[in-house]
């Protein structure tokens, strides 16, 4: 979930295959804003040429990863060069130094504010006689903003209300919640709401299904992902056992050919998958929203994570 990605070049070296598996790992995770560092200019005599030859090709590799924020810095960490001040040797470089760009990058914009979303975490029910009729929930607002009065449906119950009150950190009574606040919201209504389940807009919900399409990178070094193994996933606060449906197929992150014709997923390994939920899951496509689009597979035996995966949507077929 980083705002922004550096990506180190070898000025010597130019753009390698690792560096076009780290740019499309960084797409892949939706990282909005590369940054490629092209370091040990001091090796090339500062030499314009060889900045706008590496310049060049990766612009042309990034287009293809549908990438179009990226900013290009020239440097040598060893001589400090266009670190933390700019540097005179590359006097022909009017970009900013890599600490001010990385200071200054507006990222405020990144947050999703149109898509109401709150994961409940916790329900919060006091044993005192001063809070015996308070129920309330806890949780991170993973999009949009929350306020009092506001109309909101609990997914996948469909139950509708209002937010009654909301508390920040400390007990402190606040008006409204915005995406990445810890909160608390009570509703004007009781309602059968548990830990996993979702609060949004009634104009305004996420998917709610069982069948969904991902991308999985496989963390495993003892196990193979592959078609009818099954596991538990975590989306959100929702946990539910799923089952791997099928196997699309296994992506080559140096040359990005897909192979349709791979029938599991080691170690390291991306592929795109079909899977089955047990219990119905909320959630957005990854590139809409990283809270409600990503999640963690675990394997039932040992607790262990075994990967991490990016929801693409529903899956239709």
């Amino acid at each position: 979930t980083a705002d922004v990605a550096i990506i180190l070049v070898d000025a010597r070296k130019g753009v390698l295959e690792q560096t076009r598996r780290h740019a499309f790992l960084s797409a892949l995770l939706g990282i909005p804003r590369l940054v490629v560092a092209v370091n040990k200019m001091d090796l090339v005599d500062y030499d314009e040429a060889t900045f706008e030859a590496i310049r060049t090709e990766f612009t042309e590799f990034a287009a293809k990863l549908e990438v179009h924020n990226v900013t290009f810095v020239p440097l040598s960490a060893l001589k400090g060069d266009n670190v933390v001040e700019r540097s005179e040797a590359m006097a022909w470089y009017t970009g900013p130094a890599l600490l001010d760009h990385l200071e200054k990058v507006h990222i405020a914009s990144d947050r999703n504010l149109t898509d109401v979303r709150f994961p409940v975490q916790y329900v919060i029910r006091p044993h005192s006689d001063e809070w015996h009729d308070y129920r309330g929930y806890a949780g991170t607002v993973a999009g949009g903003t929350f306020a009092v009065g506001d109309k909101v449906v609990a997914l996948p119950s469909g139950f509708g209300t209002s937010v009654k009150q909301i508390w920040g950190p400390g007990g402190v009574e606040l008006d409204e919640a915005f995406a990445s606040q810890a909160v608390s919201i009570a509703l004007e209504d009781e309602i059968d709401i548990v830990r996993g389940d979702m609060l949004v807009r009634p104009n305004n919900r996420p998917h709610v299904g069982r069948e969904i399409d991902a991308m999985v990178c496989w963390f495993s070094e003892s196990s193979q992902l592959a078609p009818g193994n099954t596991y538990r996933m975590l989306c959100g606060t929702r946990e539910t056992r799923v089952r791997i449906d099928g196997l699309n197929y296994r992506l080559d992150v140096n040359t990005l050919h897909r192979d349709e014709s791979a029938k599991a997923l080691t170690l390291n390994e991306i592929g795109r998958l079909s899977l089955h939920a047990q219990t119905p899951v909320m959630f957005d496509e990854y590139r809409r929203n990283r809270d409600t689009g990503a999640f963690i597979v675990v394997d039932e035996l040992t607790g262990n994570t075994v990967g991490a995966g990016m929801i693409l949507g529903a899956d239709e077929d």
